[in-house]
């Protein structure tokens, strides 16, 4: 039963680096550059699902750990925009300036699946403490 808290914890902890990257996302979504290299481009995280058997049990599924691995951070791969602005202090010498490549949107649409999906484990995480205490009182 304590393998509901792994699994909500690591989920938690998945989705509050998904937060974090979407607050940097946003934070640089108006950002400029005067190269299409120095532009910032979008954070996006990789998450896997594992199950893993723990002290080679011959009954995996009683002694494993399921959860959420975080695999890393990548910037994304979409093109940055150029904006023609000469009088910008950062435009090259043909007058363009380059912007992040973050959607706004999309960035916001994360925001609030990654936020619900925090809440889900803490709910998950809350119901499991309420039905171990309520076991416990059972025995009084």
């Amino acid at each position: 039963m304590f393998k509901i808290f792994d699994v909500s914890g690591s989920g938690m902890a998945a989705q509050s680096l998904r937060l974090n990257t979407v607050a940097s996302n946003l934070a640089n979504a108006d950002s400029v550059s005067s190269t299409p290299e120095g532009a910032y481009r979008a954070k996006e995280p990789l998450f896997s699902a594992v199950q893993r058997a723990m002290g080679g049990a011959k009954n995996a599924d009683a002694d494993s750990t399921v959860g959420v691995q975080v695999k890393g951070v990548t910037e994304s791969q979409a093109d940055v925009q150029a904006r023609y602005e000469p009088g910008n202090p950062m435009a090259d010498d043909t007058g363009y300036v380059y912007g992040s490549n973050v959607n706004p949107i999309d960035e916001l649409v994360n925001m609030i699946t990654a936020s619900r999906s925090y809440q889900n484990n803490v709910e998950a995480m809350n119901t499991t403490k309420q039905l171990m205490l309520k076991t416990l009182d059972l025995g009084k």
